[in-house]
């Protein structure tokens, strides 16, 4: 499992993607005062503007990217690119394999390729294709929840 740390930083990033796309393209407008169903991720919004990758537009009262976060999301698209160009064409069991002997995090492998294809954009969504009994309907609690990774290590196995 993933320690708290860990599951904040992909929701960091999910978070991050979200604000790039705006609320025109599938992401959001986010106001400081976060809608309650953002609450969960408080503390996530409040580590990215510490780290600089999220700054507040005072005058419109929303989260905003820095400079350094729209640097830091083109690394991020850089990355995921080149695994699903790499492994795209291979079988799962092959990319599992291929991931674990070039000893990469294969967590972090899984997560930017649905990250990058919009697999987690509506994590609700996500729930419902992926076939769960018990749809959580609180997405940004399920986003930091052991269920989402333990759902996204299955397909590592």
């Amino acid at each position: 499992m993933l320690t708290e740390s860990q599951k904040a930083t992909y929701a960091g990033l999910w978070v991050l993607k979200m604000l790039d796309l705006g609320a025109k393209e599938g992401g959001v407008d986010l106001d400081v005062l976060v809608p309650h169903e953002w609450y969960p991720l408080e503390g996530v919004l409040e580590q990215l503007v510490m780290d600089g990758m999220v700054a507040i537009d005072r005058k419109k009262g929303r989260y905003v990217l820095s400079s350094e976060g729209i640097a830091y999301i083109g690394t991020l698209i850089d990355e995921a690119e080149a695994y699903i160009e790499e492994l795209d064409a291979l079988e799962r069991e092959e990319v599992v394999r291929v991931i674990r002997r070039r000893n990469l995090d294969a967590m972090r492998v899984r997560f930017l390729w649905g990250w990058y294809q919009g697999e987690f954009d509506d994590l609700v969504l996500f729930q419902q294709r992926r076939g769960s009994a018990n749809v959580e309907r609180d997405w940004a609690s399920f986003l930091l929840s052991d269920a989402f990774y333990a759902d996204l290590a299955r397909d590592l196995e």
